[in-house]
Formats: structure tokens, C-alpha cells, sequence
């Protein structure tokens, strides 16, 4: 849903954004590389017996000591998963940290995990005490395991149940036969880089790759697997002109994203967004995809169409697969067709990726049917901003002041008092239910109910008390009932809290 003033009147060139930053960690989560590696483990308990088979499953050289060393123990020497072990019946010595990747203790009191922390400190070694997080440069968290495929799952000790409850949720939705498809992957790359494809084919191979694997996880892959999806891609591999998807954004939650709009985002190189498509949104693109902010606001700074349309098709004309990301859905007043035409126009390939509108975003916000068969037999959209700013000389008014219609008015907000004169004038009813909605489905989003009548006063005095962002217009006897709740309702239900 596109918002811009009067012939755009403060236009401005797109430009590239910086990534989005990461919000703080706990814990950086690493994996590392340990086959053949020493690695030291101070203890000879049960605790310390887990740690050692995680180390040895990845292939280190365990080396325990530990003045008792429990039958457990023992045991996992004589049977160790991957990496050999051995045992040393005694205290440990700083010096035995000397050399090692890793040094592990299970301590017996603070004392103990203190000396050790500073001996493998001095060492240069991380160092990970059991069970006393304050002592530790790395934890072990909760692991999902079909390698090469390896999920970690860490809590920060917080929450370690809590963690172990997270893993087990994944394990039902990885299947077992994930294993082989990551070990194919590991394989097969090589074999895929020697080909020397273009970016977008490598990148639709490992796509299809991945589409294969989910769709037939217990399927063992073979060589001709492999060989079947190169073929599919040899052909496409060519010297091409890259390509544009259009994207529905949805109205601003990142959870009403499609997963066809995060497969999008994911493949993208180049993401060309609008002011109302939020952060969040952005973080499902690929960090190392440019982005760049094409984007109108309403009566402010706004890029040209005319200099997106010439920038998608310019970046297709590259080779690059372009996504150009709207505000809710794309093909209702986002000015699509003109891109779409432009693109074809430049012979550049097109698709579209639907998204959740406006409309629907509010109406679940207001928990309202807009289509009620008691109140509306039918559904009409019409924008209040012609491309002069003012409100479109050719809306049919009478058919807008139907009361057996729900109707949703996109970009009202300078022309909304024309529009119900207007209205007015042609005999509609003005106690009509009426509701504005600014950011919808976003943490400012502000609901503000009226009537027909009173609702153009109802939104200036929302503005005046800070509501902002897109506004929508709806109204209708269809609304009825959610314009009452939202008229009752506490101050935090109506902002959207």
C-alpha cells in the first residue's frame, strides 16, 4: 500500500540501507572443529562422562583425568563414538591444559573451578566448568543431531528444561533422513562449484536441493539425484537476464509473511523495499543481499516510479534476481501494474508473490467479518489520492455509499473530509459504523472507531494524540459490532497492546 503526496513533491534517489544490526546474544553460537584435536577433560563423574562422549562424537582426542574416575567412564573409553580416549587416574595440573583445543572440569566446589578457569586462561584455552556458568567461556547446549546437519539449542543456563523442551519439539520436525540429505550436500558441492554456474542457478539448485530433501526426507539421494538437478538447471544456466519478484509484504506483522515471500526474500540479491515494510521483515532476506530503500511516504520524500522501474530493470539487466517488496499486498494500489508493464516492456521475467492486505490485516485486528452475510453482499476497495494529491475526480459515490456494501478506503488521510461530503451529498447514511486503523498489525497500531459522520474529526484528534504510520479506512454495517468493542475497550486494546 503505497502512500505519496502531491506529484511527489520531495523526490529523492533510492538508495542502499545498511543491514539490519543483530540484537545482543547470550551466547555467540559456535561450532567447532575438533577431529584429531586434543581436548581436555578434568573429572571422571557422570557429568564429565557426557561432555566426553559430545567431544569424542565429534571426533576429538579425549584425554580424562581425574583422581576417581567412575565405571561409566571407563566404559565410554572402551566404546568411545568417534575420537579415542584416554584415561589418566590423578589430579590434573595446569600443565596438562597446555596444547589442548578445549579444557573441560567438572569441579568439585569454586575453588576448583576457579583455579581451573585461570590455569586455562594463562593457557589461551577456552575453558567450560560444569554447571557454574560464571566460570566458562563456552557452554554445551541441548543438540539436535543428524550430521552434518547439527542443530544447538542454548538457554544461557537460564532455562536448561526449557532448552531440552525446544530440542525435542525439533527433533519431531527433522526426520531421520535428514542425515543423508546433508551428508549428499557435503558431497555434492564440490562436484556443484566445479560447474562454475551463475549465482542464480547454484542458488536454484541448492534450492531445489532443498525443496527434494523436505518433500521426501527418508528418501535415500543417490548420484543420479544429483544429476538429475543439474540437468534441470544446465539449460537455465546460460547467459540470462535476471529476473523480478514482485512481493506482498503484509501489513507490517512479520509473522503474516507467506513462506513463498521468505523463499523469495532468501533467493533475493537485490531487495528494493518501501518505507512501510518493516525491519523485521527485512531480516528474512539473505544478510549479504543488497538492500535499498525505494520507498513514498505521504506528503514527504519519495523516489520517482519512474527511477525504480529503470533500477529494477537495469539490476535484471545484471543478472541479478530482484525482489521489489510492498507494503501489504502488491497488486492492490501498489502501483504493480506500471512495474509489471515497464519490466515486460525491457523483456524482463515477472512474478508476483501475493500478500496479506491491508484490509485483511485490519479486519482480523478488529476481529470483524468484512463480508457478514447479514450485513454485506459485497466487498469494494477505492483509494482516496489521485495522483494530484486530491481526492479521484471519477469515484462513483453512490455505489461508495451503498449500506449493503463494506467499504475500505486506502490513503484517506488529507482527503477524508471531501469524501464524506462527498458522500453526504449523494444521501448515505452517516451513523454508518466506521473505523480508521493506523499500522495495522504493528506495536504502534492505533484503532479508532467513529461513525460515517464524525469520522474525519475522529481521525485528526487520533493524529494530534500521536497515532501514526498508514492509515486505512473501513466502513460498514458489517463493522458494527467491532467498532462498538473497540469503542469499549481499554486504551491498551485500542493501541494494539
Amino acid at each position: 500500500m503505497a502512500e505519496a503526496g502531491p506529484l511527489d513533491p520531495a523526490p529523492r534517489a533510492p538508495r542502499q540501507t545498511a543491514h539490519a544490526r543483530m540484537e545482543p546474544l547470550a551466547r555467540l553460537p559456535v561450532f567447532f572443529a575438533l577431529h584429531g584435536r586434543r581436548v581436555l577433560v578434568a573429572g571422571g563423574g557422570a557429568p564429565a562422562v557426557w561432555k566426553a562422549e559430545l567431544l569424542s562424537a565429534a571426533g576429538a582426542r579425549v584425554e580424562v583425568i581425574a583422581h576417581e574416575v567412575c565405571e561409566d567412564m571407563w566404559r565410554l573409553a572402551g566404546a568411545a563414538p568417534d575420537g579415542p580416549m584416554a584415561i589418566h587416574v590423578r589430579p590434573w595440573q595446569a600443565g596438562d591444559i597446555d596444547g589442548a583445543a578445549l579444557a573441560i572440569c567438572d569441579a568439585a566446589d569454586d575453588a576448583e573451578a576457579q583455579r581451573f578457569a585461570a590455569a586455562a586462561r594463562a593457557a589461551g584455552v577456552p575453558v567450560n566448568v560444569v554447571d557454574r556458568p560464571d566460570f566458562c567461556d563456552f557452554s554445551f547446549g541441548a543438540i539436535v543431531n543428524r550430521s552434518p546437519l547439527v542443530v544447538g539449542i542454548s538457554t544461557d543456563g537460564a532455562a536448561p528444561v526449557f532448552g531440552q523442551a525446544v530440542r525435542a519439539k525439533i527433533e519431531a520436525l527433522m526426520p531421520a533422513g535428514f542425515r543423508a540429505w546433508a551428508e549428499a550436500a557435503k558431497s555434492w558441492r564440490r562436484a556443484v562449484s566445479a560447474l562454475e554456474l551463475p549465482f542464480a542457478a547454484r542458488r536454484a539448485f541448492w534450492e531445489r536441493f532443498a525443496a527434494r530433501a523436505l518433500s521426501e526426507p527418508n528418501h535415500a539421494p543417490t548420484l543420479a539425484d544429483r544429476d538429475a538437478l543439474i540437468a534441470g538447471l544446465v539449460a537455465d544456466a546460460a547467459p540470462h537476464r535476471g529476473s523480478v519478484v514482485l512481493v506482498g509484504a503484509g501489513p507490517g506483522d512479520p509473522e503474516l509473511l507467506t513462506l513463498k515471500a521468505v523463499r523469495a526474500l532468501q533467493s533475493a540479491e537485490v531487495v528494493l523495499y518501501d518505507d512501510l515494510v518493516s525491519p523485521a521483515i527485512l531480516d528474512f532476506a539473505r544478510r549479504e543481499a543488497k538492500k535499498m530503500l525505494v520507498g513514498k511516504t505521504g506528503y514527504g520524500p519519495s523516489c520517482k516510479q519512474d527511477d525504480i522501474n529503470a533500477l529494477m530493470v537495469d539490476l535484471a539487466k545484471e543478472g541479478r534476481r530482484v525482489v521489489r517488496l510492498k507494503g501489504g499486498e502488491a497488486m492492490i494500489f501498489g502501483r504493480a501494474g506500471e512495474e509489471i508493464a515497464f519490466c515486460r516492456a525491457a523483456g524482463i521475467e515477472v512474478e508476483v508473490v501475493p500478500g496479506i492486505s491491508s484490509p485483511q490485516g485490519a479486519a482480523s485486528r478488529l476481529v470483524a467479518s468484512l463480508t457478514h452475510r447479514d450485513h454485506a453482499r459485497r466487498l469494494q476497495f477505492v483509494t482516496a489520492h489521485a495522483r494530484d494529491g486530491k481526492l479521484p475526480k471519477d469515484l462513483d459515490f453512490k455505489a461508495l455509499s451503498d449500506p449493503a456494501a463494506t467499504t475500505v478506503v486506502y490513503m484517506p488521510r488529507r482527503t477524508l473530509p471531501d469524501l464524506v461530503a462527498n458522500l453526504a451529498a449523494v444521501g448515505a447514511d452517516l451513523a454508518t459504523p466506521a473505523v480508521a486503523v493506523f499500522s495495522v498489525t504493528r506495536p504502534e497500531e492505533r484503532i479508532v472507531p467513529a461513525s460515517l459522520g464524525t469520522l474525519a474529526e475522529a481521525v485528526e484528534q487520533a493524529v494530534t494524540e500521536g497515532a501514526e504510520g498508514p492509515c486505512l479506512i473501513l466502513y460498514g454495517h458489517a463493522l458494527a459490532e467491532a467498532t462498538v468493542f473497540a469503542a469499549r475497550a481499554p486504551e491498551a486494546v485500542r493501541l494494539g497492546l
